[in-house]
């Protein structure tokens, strides 16, 4: 099932993301928690792409798994950068072949490494350019984008971020995701001056529980997610307790998809880590407003 046929039904819904082992050990670990997280029949499930690549014949794997074996739609990611259009064609061909009919296309993370190399010689310098080849495919795929409420750490301003981001949409993107933040007003202002700008896809916005103290630095290294004084007060009251934390981070997350909720918004992409005891807590917390 391509995901637009979900977005579109008007109806609330909770989505779930993975992400494949960084070895071959972890396999087995990492998909019997995705398993348990498919058990939950989320309206869909997105698994991410392996670092740098190395591992990404999981994330195919574990795509092909969820949706043969429990029935959820699945959105498998695809990164370009630093690949050769050999590589990225191949991992098309595979996704294709496997009856995977959604990609979140990105560009993916830039490594110290390779923001050191020289980015004239890469095949593909922006998600954009995927996009355009993606949709080469004709109807195959539904292809999904990211976006960030706060702005792309590489943006000059958000003007020039929403530009960029309306390129995205007019080359092919069905549907965005966002980053995860932390304050839905930035998610209400951002979704205003997007709409003013012409984007009318389907925004899915993305929320990261917080569940261990240790998680704050580093979600906010890779979002640069403002904090909001009450998230902060939570994480000094509670981040040096783990149970405790558990318990106030599940709680933050619930809090933020009912105001989503209630504001209009229909659909809610949950950064689950593969923990389904996490993914399990808040959508029992939301059973009866899901429905």
């Amino acid at each position: 099932m391509k995901l637009t046929e979900i977005l579109n039904q008007n109806k609330l819904s909770l989505s779930f993301e993975v992400f494949p082992p960084k070895t071959d050990t972890a396999f087995d670990s990492v998909k019997h928690a995705t398993e348990e997280i498919a058990k939950l029949r989320p309206s869909f499930m997105s698994v991410t792409y392996g670092a740098g690549g190395g591992t990404s014949q999981y994330t195919l794997d574990i795509a092909k798994n969820i949706k043969a074996n429990y029935g959820v739609p699945t959105l498998a990611h695809l990164t370009c950068v630093s690949s050769t259009k050999e590589t990225v064609h191949s991992k098309i061909e595979q996704i294709k072949a496997a009856g995977i009919e959604n990609i979140m296309a990105l560009r993916g993370d830039l490594t110290p490494q390779l923001e050191e190399s020289d980015r004239s010689k890469w095949a593909y310098r922006h998600a954009v350019e995927l996009i355009r080849e993606l949709k080469e495919y004709g109807d195959d795929f539904c292809i999904g984008g990211a976006c960030y409420p706060e702005i792309h750490p590489e943006s000059t301003n958000q003007r020039e971020d929403i530009k960029y981001l309306k390129e995205k949409v007019d080359a092919g993107c069905s549907f965005l995701t966002t980053q995860m933040f932390f304050d839905n007003n930035l998610l209400y202002n951002f979704l205003y001056k997007i709409r003013e700008a012409g984007i009318t896809v389907p925004i899915i916005p993305g929320v990261m529980p917080i569940t261990n103290g240790n998680q704050v630095e580093r979600a906010i290294k890779l979002s640069g997610s403002f904090m909001p004084q009450r998230f902060k007060s939570l994480v000094d009251k509670f981040g040096d307790t783990p149970a405790a934390m558990k318990q106030a981070g599940i709680a933050y997350a619930t809090d933020q998809i009912i105001d989503l909720f209630a504001n209009g918004i229909t659909n809610v992409h949950v950064y689950s880590m593969n923990k389904p005891d996490v993914a399990a807590a808040i959508q029992s917390n939301l059973s009866d407003i899901l429905g």
